[in-house]
């Protein structure tokens, strides 16, 4: 080009950007999501026409996932796990961040109803049963068929049952930076037959229990027609104003993200600089736990919009509980197919024998447990309750609706609220989780320490719920 100096052109050539194939960094996100994708409305036309798939009441999320990792190992298309497991990280914290947003309906705000804290503790004393299993089974086998094995790995039974792929993921990784080979995919596979036991074995206990007349099985659900007060709130900010209402939501979503990680990052450094040693215990487990400090950030940001808009600071609500909800849901669908897709077989080769008896004894623990815990709590609609909280303690909150929808279409009773609640109430009974966590693997002590701490604070939040009065209605 006349006039311009070669040294300038040849810095404005290497600005040029190539926006080719050849270019991976650049579409490899969009292939990924594209899979994910694909394999979701492939998933959802199953659902719809296969009527063995659509009595299993599996969500479409977990199908999808199922299907996704059949494509892996087929070698179809390039899969890219680390994006995968990064989808998994972000899409739980992202998930919980939307759902805690929301604005909560008048008739909750100021309730002094107690189920709320019953329905914590219920959720968090199921971990600790199922964690006390777990250690159980990795340190029985440890010590006899199985001297290898990592001890630690039956906590993986609460982080894959109780509180699905993302945490399972994120402390398989952990431990898998410990020694505990293939604890990544241990931690999703536990993950991938909860999942099984909540869509499958859920509905086998729903039909026996309707054949024994103890509950009536929904034919169908009603469908009415939403009124406008379903979509949105008396004095929301306009749907498209000079910006439209869903990219508000998602803007909210993603700075009280931002300020996760720095809060994460200020506690690890802060961390380091006090102790090395307490830094390498609690520094993975402030990373893995982000979505807790995420939902206590997006908790707090609800609480001063709600000021603002009390002391005539802020004149209109800018949450949308509607788009919240389906934010939420898009990140959690990503989130369960990424994780299920991401399970790699081989690496569980020789931990079969773990996995089922962690899968198998995890569903009867759970299951008897809720048994016992679930008519204390909720007297009044016991079944409703127990299904429902089955459902999430083995699966996730999806997979609990899923199965209370057969027994209650229009969500008639508290059992679908109380899912909501107790998963909030759980982030905060549930705190000393993060130090067992991080206490078992230490040594073969912390171990046997881990779980006689685990069978006493169960104890402890079981008592909870036998003792404590609820409100009545």
């Amino acid at each position: 080009m006349p006039g311009c100096h070669p040294a300038i052109m040849g810095k404005d050539q290497q600005r040029i950007m190539d926006y080719s194939a050849a270019n991976h960094g650049l579409w490899n996100i969009i292939e990924q999501l594209g899979m994910i994708a694909g394999v979701i409305l492939l998933a959802n036309f199953l659902r719809q026409k296969v009527s063995f798939i659509r009595k299993s009441l599996m969500p479409v999320a977990v199908l999808g996932g199922f299907l996704l990792l059949i494509v892996k190992y087929t070698g179809l298309t390039h899969f890219d796990s680390d994006m995968m497991e990064m989808l998994v990280y972000h899409g739980i914290a992202l998930g919980f961040i939307a759902m805690s947003l929301r604005v909560p309906p008048e008739r909750e705000k100021g309730s002094g109803d107690r189920t709320a804290l019953k329905s914590g503790a219920i959720v968090v004393s199921t971990y600790m049963v199922q964690g006390v299993t777990g250690l159980l089974v990795t340190l029985l086998l440890s010590y006899t068929l199985m001297p290898g094995l990592f001890k630690a790995s039956g906590l993986l039974l609460p982080m894959g049952y109780g509180q699905g792929p993302g945490q399972a993921n994120n402390v398989g990784s952990s431990y898998e930076a410990l020694g505990f080979a293939g604890g990544q995919s241990f931690g999703l596979a536990i993950a991938a037959a909860g999942y099984l036991v909540a869509c499958i074995v859920g509905v086998v206990i729903l039909n026996i229990l309707s054949r024994k007349g103890q509950l009536r099985k929904a034919g169908s659900v009603l469908e009415s027609q939403p009124g406008v007060d379903f979509f949105q709130d008396r004095n929301e900010i306009p749907v498209s104003d000079s910006i439209d209402k869903l990219s508000v939501q998602i803007a909210l979503v993603f700075i009280v993200y931002l300020f996760t990680y720095l809060a994460a990052y200020g506690l690890t450094s802060g961390i380091a600089k006090i102790s090395a040693g307490l830094a390498s215990t609690l520094n993975p487990l402030i990373w893995g736990f982000n979505f807790i400090i995420g939902s206590a950030l997006s908790m707090c940001l609800r609480a001063l919009l709600e000021k603002g808009r009390k002391t005539g600071v802020i004149v209109r609500q800018y949450q949308n509980n509607y788009l919240l909800n389906r934010i939420s849901g898009f990140f959690f669908d990503i989130m369960i197919v990424a994780g299920i897709a991401s399970i790699n077989l081989e690496n569980i080769r020789g931990l079969w024998l773990p996995f089922v008896l962690l899968s198998v004894l995890g569903g009867i623990v759970t299951w008897i447990h809720l048994s016992y815990v679930c008519r204390k709590a909720y007297p009044g609609y016991y079944y409703e309750g127990l299904i429902s909280m089955f459902g999430m303690m083995t699966g996730t909150i999806s997979s609990g609706v899923l199965l209370l929808r057969e027994i209650d279409p229009d969500l008639a009773t508290p059992a679908a609220n109380n899912l909501v609640t107790g998963s909030s109430f759980g982030i905060i009974l549930g705190a000393p989780v993060l130090v067992l966590v991080g206490l078992a693997p230490k040594s073969d002590l912390m171990c046997w320490i881990t779980l006689a701490l685990a069978a006493v604070y169960g104890c402890v939040l079981t008592l909870l719920i036998v003792k404590l009065k609820g409100k009545k209605s």
